[in-house]
């Protein structure tokens, strides 16, 4: 297994973290609304799952309930609120789909920055390293989502 992997269930949780990361980087950056943004969202849709009820059974950095616990909470928020206004194709379902699960994808990301971050000062500084690593990704995000959501959204 990976030195910084202690179980199965982190091993899969990262897989599940990369896959996610990679399905929702292609959803993004491609042509919305084909047969193949279905698909890859669907990977996405499944990875998050996995990686979000995975996510409730590491307790290695607490050893209880902690902040990350509830972060996955709002990322299965996100990721419903992104998938059911569009399978029940509710009224404005589109507009649900594009800022949920854009909001998926910038906690995703934001979680590897700050994951990322705090390996590499070896635990030191923590909560400044993830607060900074969150606080980028989200502006960054943020400024995303709202420059491309009247091209995104014209004809909805």
């Amino acid at each position: 297994m990976l030195p910084f992997v202690h179980s199965l269930t982190g091993l899969i949780h990262l897989f599940s973290a990369i896959i996610a990361m990679g399905s929702g980087a292609y959803v993004l950056v491609t042509v919305k609304a084909t047969q193949r943004h279905r698909q890859i969202g669907y990977v996405y849709v499944a990875s998050m799952l996995t990686l979000n009820a995975t996510a409730f059974l590491i307790y290695d950095l607490f050893g209880h309930f902690g902040p990350f616990h509830i972060a996955a909470i709002f990322s299965t928020v996100c990721v419903a609120g992104g998938m059911i206004p569009l399978l029940l194709r509710m009224k404005g379902w589109i507009y649900y789909h594009y800022f949920f699960m854009n909001w998926s994808t910038i906690g995703l990301y934001a979680a590897f920055w700050a994951e990322t971050l705090t390996r590499m000062g070896n635990g030191k500084n923590f909560w400044p390293l993830v607060m900074i690593a969150t606080l980028i990704t989200v502006s960054v995000g943020a400024y995303l989502v709202n420059r491309n959501k009247a091209r995104l959204l014209k004809n909805h």
